[in-house]
């Protein structure tokens, strides 16, 4: 992590000597001779350490330090003071300084400050991303068992030593996040935090503060400056589910964050700079929405570096076999029971299954069972009525479906089952609102 350093110094010659030595420990330094100048540069960059002298002339330090940690309180301020002023520099620290230095100063002492407030500062981003990963959980391992998905983990295994974004594409449900999560901790930042944001869930205003943040004041509520993702996963790598759902305006940002790695938090004039990977996914034909203009075709190139296609599971029915014992493994223990197989009859009827929600639909169906059966082994009483309903029809030339024909009268059934109630039905199918709304529209 490297530090950006401001140092207002009034005095010429102790800036110059301060700056020169920075800048050799390989820091970036910028030089001011005043408090005003220095508050003038808070405002339109970010700074990690601000080395303030107590006395200067128009702002002195103290004043500076106040205006700092309310308004910019991430920027941490070491106080410069002469031999005779400790006091000065005692009242610094109980109005948030985080160190103070005497004139004539040491500058081993100086870089030993320094370092600490580095070490602390790359604790509290790893807490923060370590926090929001637990958050999206690693619940299971990678399964792969079908020829097609084992190609999947061909592809993503020649990219180990590869620094380049990805778009994977694929259904909801077939496991797009799981594949990215692979390529994170199998890839060169596999040390660094990995974080994940749904782009459909939020409106365009909430995900732009979720992505890069907010300064105090910025909107209604915004009572404190906020860290976005992106800045919060600085050197690590940023999953972009439902990519498709992103305004254009806030592709545009995106597209600035990738090209310069530096971007502006909502209601801030500061650029800051970052260093992240992008994985992008879409359950959308992505071409289609570029020739309609609906996604930015520059931001498209941007991350399409390497495109993935994740198959259904209902091309990959091999992989139901290991994924279902897998997934009553996980919810039986949950509850306390021992159910440690399915039925013949039950695991036919898994197999005959479409899966228009995926591996997320059969874990769904998978948890279900597990919570409503009494014996020692899933029976067919246990799966969802939605299964029951499903039938194959005998194929014929002339009575041949789309598979969107076929996902579409499977999910009226559903609906129609739960008496046109969306969200059951989309939570049955282990889909979002917003892709049962596009399969019932085909």
């Amino acid at each position: 992590m490297s530090l950006n350093i401001l140092i207002a110094e009034d005095e010429e010659i102790t800036l110059k000597h301060l700056k020169y030595a920075l800048e050799k420990e390989g820091y970036a330094v910028t030089g001011v001779k005043n408090g005003m100048d220095a508050f003038s540069k808070l405002e339109k960059e970010e700074f990690d350490i601000l080395i303030a002298d107590i006395k200067m002339p128009g702002m002195d330090g103290i004043t500076l330090l106040g205006k700092v940690k309310d308004s910019y309180p991430g920027t941490d301020v070491i106080i410069i003071t002469g031999f005779g002023s400790i006091e000065s520099a005692v009242a610094a620290m109980k109005k948030g300084a985080s160190d103070y230095i005497t004139k004539p100063f040491n500058l081993d002492e100086l870089s030993l400050k320094i370092k600490k407030i580095q070490e602390k500062k790359t604790l509290q981003k790893e807490n923060i991303a370590l926090k929001v990963s637990l958050e999206i959980g690693r619940d299971y391992p990678f399964i792969a068992k079908s020829r097609v998905i084992k190609r999947v983990v061909d592809v993503v295994n020649s990219i180990t030593n590869s620094d380049c974004n990805v778009l994977l594409t694929g259904e909801s449900g077939a496991g797009k996040g799981l594949i990215a999560k692979l390529i994170h901790y199998t890839g060169p930042r596999k040390a660094k935090p990995f974080l994940a944001v749904n782009c459909a869930i939020f409106t365009e205003e909430l995900l732009a503060s979720e992505l890069f943040g907010h300064e105090k004041g910025a909107f209604t509520g915004a009572v404190a400056a906020k860290q976005g993702l992106i800045e919060i996963v600085n050197t690590g790598t940023l999953f972009l589910d439902e990519i498709a759902e992103m305004s254009t305006a806030l592709q545009a940002k995106l597209l600035k964050v990738i090209e310069e790695k530096e971007f502006l938090r909502v209601g801030g004039i500061r650029q800051i700079k970052v260093d992240v990977r992008f994985i992008a996914a879409t359950n959308q034909n992505i071409n289609t929405l570029v020739s309609e203009g609906k996604f930015r075709e520059d931001l498209f190139y941007r991350l399409n570096v390497m495109d993935i296609h994740i198959p259904p599971l209902r091309e990959r029915r091999e992989d139901i076999v290991p994924l279902s014992a897998h997934f009553l493994e996980k919810h039986y223990k949950k509850v306390n029971k021992k159910i440690h197989e399915f039925s013949k009859e039950a695991m036919d009827m898994l197999m005959a299954y479409n899966f228009p929600g995926n591996v997320r639909e059969l874990e769904n169906i998978i948890e279900r069972a597990v919570i409503l059966e009494k014996t020692s082994r899933i029976q067919p009483e246990s799966l969802p009525q939605s299964i029951k309903l499903f039938q194959v029809e005998t194929i014929s030339p002339k009575k041949i479906k789309t598979l969107d024909e076929i996902n579409k009268e499977y999910a009226e059934k559903v609906l129609e089952f739960v008496e046109n109630n969306r969200a059951k039905a989309a939570d049955l199918l282990g889909i979002s609102r917003t892709s049962l709304w596009r399969i019932l529209k085909k």
